[in-house]
């Protein structure tokens, strides 16, 4: 076994597979989790690169599921959580089913805060270990027509801001928030928005850039990274623009049939 435990959630595909990737290649032993049946392949295929691999199918929209999660761990001190785990809901919120915007609410905030209390314990208490969170600046923009997932996003955002600020005395532990803007995953495609313009465009990140850069912010203890010029450009405007603003620019962007021909 290696020196060196890692947990990734959402690995399965884009970018917590990409994560999960780099975390083998660093040589870390990985224990891998997705609420769906890709997970087992996608460990197989990170046992290419010869540390030692574990999955689990697990829901993290439920404290039952994080729980099922960190017993698979088998009480092996964590040394690295990329919390990557998260759902996406598009369409007007009075057309969604109450079922379809609670899973958003409860996977991207319920179990990614239980997640981490869990973890950020046992780091606190050994004295070292590293967090990556996958936020998105998302969290920035009133999301017109996506607004329960940016809503869930906003928290992801500022809860581990002040959460880095609680945890600055103990030195050993680093929090890292990853904030890509639209990335080139199936997540577009599972949140019902391939008739919009931004689930058509052609102009997404690489999964494998936007991991890599959370990577590197991760392993040089930064306290985030928002991921491509361009998106530092947006999550900039968004701080200075009126909310009113920024919502009917995500509309544009977010609405159904927005897609272009």
């Amino acid at each position: 076994m290696a020196d060196k435990f890692a947990i990734i959630t959402g690995a399965s595909t884009g970018i917590g597979f990409e994560l999960a990737t780099l975390a083998a290649q660093d040589g870390y032993d990985i224990l891998v989790v997705a609420d769906e049946p890709l997970i087992d392949a996608a460990a197989a295929d990170f046992e290419q690169f010869g540390t030692h691999v574990s999955s689990v199918e697990a829901d993290l929209a439920t404290i039952g599921g994080v729980d099922q999660l960190l017993a698979a761990a088998s009480g092996r001190p964590i040394d690295l959580l990329c919390a990557n785990a998260g759902v996406g809901l598009g369409r007007a919120f009075l057309d969604q089913d109450v079922a379809d915007w609670k899973r958003v609410v409860d996977t991207n905030i319920t179990g990614t805060t239980y997640l981490l209390q869990k973890v950020l314990r046992q780091m606190v208490a050994r004295g070292d270990g590293k967090v990556l969170v996958t936020g998105s600046i998302a969290g920035f923009i009133p999301g017109s027509f996506q607004a329960v997932y940016n809503g869930t996003k906003a928290f992801v955002d500022h809860f581990t801001d002040a959460l880095r600020d609680e945890l600055k005395d103990h030195q050993g532990v680093t929090l890292t928030t990853l904030m890509p803007g639209p990335v080139d995953t199936e997540f577009f495609d599972r949140a019902d928005m391939m008739d919009t313009d931004v689930g058509t465009s052609d102009s997404k990140s690489d999964p494998a850039k936007v991991a890599r850069d959370g990577w590197d912010a991760l392993m040089a203890g930064k306290h985030s990274i928002v991921s491509g010029w361009k998106n530092k450009l947006q999550a900039a405007a968004a701080h200075v623009l009126p909310a009113e603003v920024t919502a009917h620019m995500h509309r544009n962007m977010a609405e159904p049939g927005t897609a272009k021909e």
